[in-house]
């Protein structure tokens, strides 16, 4: 007999994530953003200077799709691309200042979500799940070009 939904780490992330990515996509309309074009920002605000490809492992998507979803992001404004200083073949994205501001008008929504959620949870249980989450994505998997998603 197969394990129970319960015992199946795996199964209970993805239907979270899931779960999460929807309520969190319904805060970012008011701010005219998807999911991976937030979480994009967010990327590019702690680490400026990001490939493509780096944006794409990062945000769990094939190269082409972050290329899609960054020249939409180009196009209104909110970053720019930058020849990279050493690999002429590609190039560095950054926030714009309204890329920025964009990304700081929509923080306190997905807060305001994580918050709602995780209500009940005590300080230790959540640093118990971020501890747990965050040795996940140090995972062997997280270093390949891209990461197919279930």
């Amino acid at each position: 007999m197969a394990a129970p939904i319960d015992a199946c780490s795996t199964f209970l992330v993805r239907h979270a994530w899931l779960t999460l990515r929807g309520v969190v996509a319904e805060a970012l309309v008011e701010h005219d953003l998807s999911v991976a074009q937030f979480a994009s920002l967010l990327l590019l605000d702690e680490s400026p200077g990001m490939s493509v490809a780096d944006v794409a492992r990062k945000v769990s998507t094939a190269r082409q799709s972050a290329n899609e979803m960054l020249t939409g992001l180009e196009k209104a404004g909110l970053v720019e691309r930058r020849p990279h200083p050493s690999d002429r073949r590609s190039q560095q994205i950054f926030l714009t200042d309204a890329g920025r501001a964009r990304l700081n008008e929509a923080v306190p929504a997905v807060q305001a979500v994580e918050a709602r959620l995780s209500s009940g949870f005590s300080t230790e249980d959540l640093a118990i799940v971020n501890a747990w989450l965050h040795r996940m994505t140090e995972a062997p998997a997280a270093e390949t070009e891209e990461i197919p998603t279930l």
